[in-house]
């Protein structure tokens, strides 16, 4: 079974020396409304994973942003993707908004900007405790 391409993007405040995390807190579907993700989406037919990147980048948040390093993931065969379930891979980059001031649309109901040391005050989706966990370590190598 191949996984659905998904992209994620893991918005911090500094490319070279974050201090912040943003995240987003889910308003639906119901089985996930109220867990908190890394802002992003699906990978529309034809759409290269970076070009759905700054689509669901500007659609959620109303941000442009600037891309930096890929976060690399356990699924090698999929761009080194992170496991979504059993139906999903999601990629994830790095990146930093170079235009406009986050805000939530439909698909969250809050958004959060997290210092390391409070990254696991919110309630993470189950899927995206890993990534977080490797971010956590990045930030850790940069302080």
């Amino acid at each position: 079974m191949t996984r659905r391409a998904v992209v994620g993007a893991a918005i911090v405040d500094d490319l070279r020396r974050p201090t912040r995390l943003l995240a987003a807190q889910r308003a639906e579907p119901s089985s996930l409304a109220g867990g908190w993700e890394l802002p992003g989406g699906k990978v529309e037919p034809g759409e290269g994973p970076i070009d759905a990147l700054h689509r669901e980048v500007q659609e959620e948040l109303d941000v442009r942003v600037r891309l930096g390093d890929q976060v690399p993931g356990p699924l090698t065969a999929a761009g080194a993707a992170w496991p979504l379930g059993a139906s999903y891979a999601m990629q994830v980059w790095w990146a930093e908004i170079i235009d406009g001031t986050p805000e939530f649309g439909p698909e969250h109901q809050a958004i959060r900007w997290l210092t390391p040391d409070e990254l696991y005050d919110v309630a993470w989706l189950t899927d995206d405790l890993p990534i977080v966990q490797r971010l956590e370590a990045a930030f850790r190598c940069t302080g």
